[in-house]
């Protein structure tokens, strides 16, 4: 059975359907700000540290199932159908599904309800952050009316600890909200000068 292919001349690996055996994993990152993301945008992020400055969380030994990532949710407002266009964490069917794994970026396009979506996953140069650049076609022969929704975990900083003691990030979280912007604190009053966000733009 194949999953995927080599291109050659854009230097990518293609991976064709979501259901690898495991999952498929390329490398985002440059200088300080560093992340693993699968076909399926499964994978984490970490500031230096893999262990010591994780920024998302992601079980350690968590083959096969791949769960936490960077995902994002749509919904058909009118009919409320909703899934992933990456297939996880909903696994529903897709119409069409493709991931370009590349030099530092990772491009995952699908279609389901004839709404094509294509997320481009990277971190810029000189930058401690990523971007997820998030594109939705319209092919259906009338507007469609769509909301589209990101969801992410985050264990800041110990990994060993959020695993071994997983309640311990409940107590220990702060959370703010602001616009479009949740902000991320390790521990609640907590002197250190670190912090973890997501923005829509």
């Amino acid at each position: 059975m194949q999953y995927g292919h080599f291109d050659d001349h854009k230097r990518e690996y293609v991976i064709t359907r979501p259901d690898t055996p495991l999952p498929w994993i390329n490398f985002l990152g440059c200088e300080d700000y560093f992340g693993l993301i699968s076909n399926t945008a499964g994978g984490y992020s970490f500031y230096k540290d893999a262990r010591l400055r994780r920024i998302t969380r992601y079980r350690y030994n968590n083959v096969p199932f791949d769960y936490g990532g960077r995902y994002i949710y749509v919904r058909d407002n009118v009919s409320g159908k909703f899934w992933s266009p990456t297939w996880q964490p909903i696994r529903g069917e897709l119409e069409g599904y493709q991931c370009r794994h590349g030099m530092g970026y990772t491009i995952i396009s699908s279609t389901c309800q004839q709404i094509e979506s294509e997320t481009r996953y990277f971190v810029p140069l000189g930058e401690n952050l990523e971007i997820w650049q998030y594109t939705m076609t319209n092919h259906r022969s009338v507007p469609a009316e769509i909301s589209v929704f990101s969801s992410i975990e985050f264990c800041l900083w110990d990994a060993n600890d959020d695993s071994t003691n997983f309640q311990r990030n409940f107590s220990i979280g702060q959370v703010e909200v602001e616009d479009e912007v949740i902000y991320h604190k390790t521990e609640y009053r907590e002197r250190r000068n670190h912090f973890a966000l997501l923005c829509l733009f």
